[in-house]
């Protein structure tokens, strides 16, 4: 058959019957995008990274931060401290390929001139290029997500140099915000109200800015403190997260694709038991908290449970699990059943973050901040304060950092793994030892980099592992002490 007099005679009759002007819409499949909107880029990127963050929280960062631990079997070794090589695989492949997305949403909106959406691709890709960071050290950043530029392997960038970038992006990002433009698509699934929209993502923008600039606040030349003040002094032109209700929290709905990152619900409580460190605070704090992060523990009394209250099992335990005569608290699967909530940055960070620049002296009234922090981590919940809460030895302000890093502990739970970080940043909250743990009992400082990395981008890889002395676990972050 010879298709080119075939395709000849198309064009002819074509000609003839004047088609050409609708052939292209005529042939357009209507199930087919034909243009990409930087918003229709947005919500797949809020709901993978949210979910991940929630989800890694739970199967990483809880069991060395004493959350939570495996049991009846006392062979998981990230509660020891004992890291695989490939601990971070997962979340290094999830940040970098969303990353990509963020920056193909960021440049669809620079084409378009929509200032607001190029605003809110800065400000993802900046909250994942931080955890990254955070997670390993240097990473590729720079030249990263430019595989359709012919950068197959990109270098390794210093994390002062990632960082010192990421803020000057957040500054600019605030300054591209026109919260009175008119929204021509529907909101995301991160923030509903379209009458709100534009502001509430410029206040997590300014919100994560100031995240990311107490982390590097231990280095004196970052100038962090006081910038801090500039930003949390100036709330026109620097708005961020002012209650509960403008926290930046992924309500997962439950109905298909924004569903639970656990596709199996039994497999949240599985094989697992609450933490006796993240349990016996609380018992002293008398929190509400309780019944909401953790069942109740028993022991059986002729043939009947007897409750005995919140009791967990110490981290990196050894020796036989016959050795607790309890059946210990278990962890309350409404945390990750439908419907349920993927937090990312609260009220209740923003509060405990002004009130450790109180407690530092750069802000005055650092009890009322870190009242309003407990307070908003438990209402967040919809759960009730006591009246008297504040009025026990062990919840009161006592004006130590130490007190604010114990409750700003709780306030993170679950997202993502802002509980470590803010551990390698300060040393707080103190977690107890055990002989059993590795590494020295010493909480480790980063993942390693993941095996494909290794060998993928070889020559790379061997110069960052020389620079920073080796690819340890051990290796400080360059904003620690």
């Amino acid at each position: 058959m010879n298709f080119k007099k075939i395709f000849i005679a198309i064009v002819g009759v074509c000609s003839i019957a004047s088609c050409t002007s609708d052939f292209e819409e005529t042939n357009t499949d209507p199930n087919r995008l034909q243009a990409i909107y930087p918003s229709t880029l947005l919500s797949p990127i809020i709901y993978e990274v949210a979910s991940h963050g929630m989800y890694r929280s739970w199967s990483h960062n809880n069991h060395f931060m004493q959350d939570i631990v495996a049991f009846p079997s006392n062979t998981d070794g990230i509660q020891r401290y004992d890291f695989s090589d490939d601990i971070g695989s997962s979340s290094w492949n999830a940040y970098f390929r969303w990353m990509k997305n963020a920056r193909d949403m960021e440049a669809e909106a620079v084409k378009v001139a929509d200032p607001n959406y190029q605003a809110i691709a800065i400000t993802l890709r900046a909250w994942m290029a931080s955890n990254l960071t955070d997670l390993f050290g240097p990473i590729p950043y720079f030249d990263s997500s430019k595989g359709d530029e012919g950068v197959l392997k990109p270098k390794f960038d210093k994390q002062e140099e990632v960082y010192k970038s990421l803020l000057e992006e957040l500054e600019y990002a605030n300054s591209l915000y026109d919260v009175k433009r008119p929204m021509n698509f529907r909101p995301d699934i991160l923030f509903v109200d379209q009458s709100t929209y534009w502001l509430r993502w410029q206040k997590f923008t300014n919100s994560l800015h100031l995240r990311l600039l107490l982390r590097v606040s231990n280095k004196a030349e970052m100038n962090a403190y006081t910038k801090m003040a500039n930003i949390i002094n100036d709330p026109i032109k620097y708005p961020v997260i002012e209650n509960n209700q403008e926290s930046v929290i992924l309500d997962i709905t439950g109905v298909t694709p924004n569903v639970s990152p656990w596709s199996r619900i039994q497999d949240f409580t599985l094989s697992r038991k609450m933490a006796s460190f993240f349990l016996d605070n609380l018992v002293d704090f008398k929190d509400p908290r309780l019944p909401l992060y953790a069942t109740e523990a028993y022991r059986v009394v002729d043939k009947k449970k007897v409750y005995i209250g919140y009791k967990g099992i110490p981290s990196a335990w050894d020796g036989p699990d016959s050795q607790f005569d309890y059946e210990a608290s278990g962890l309350n699967n409404i945390i990750a059943k439908n419907p349920t909530k993927a937090p990312i940055l609260t009220y209740a960070e923003l509060m405990f973050i002004k009130a450790e620049l109180g407690v530092k002296g750069y802000l005055s009234d650092a009890k009322l901040h870190y009242e309003e922090g407990v307070k908003s981590a438990i209402t967040q919940y919809g759960i009730e304060v006591p009246a008297d809460y504040f009025e026990n030895e062990k919840a009161a302000f006592d004006g130590t950092l130490e007190r604010v890093m114990l409750q700003k502990y709780y306030a993170l739970y679950m997202v993502d793994y802002q509980q470590w970080f803010e551990h390698k940043r300060t040393g707080l909250p103190k977690l107890p030892k055990t002989q059993s743990m590795l590494n020295d009992g010493n909480m480790p400082n980063r993942f390693p980099y993941p095996l494909s990395i290794r060998s993928q981008n070889k020559d790379e890889y061997e110069k960052v592992k020389a620079e920073m002395g080796g690819d340890d676990i051990n290796v400080k972050m360059w904003w620690q002490n």
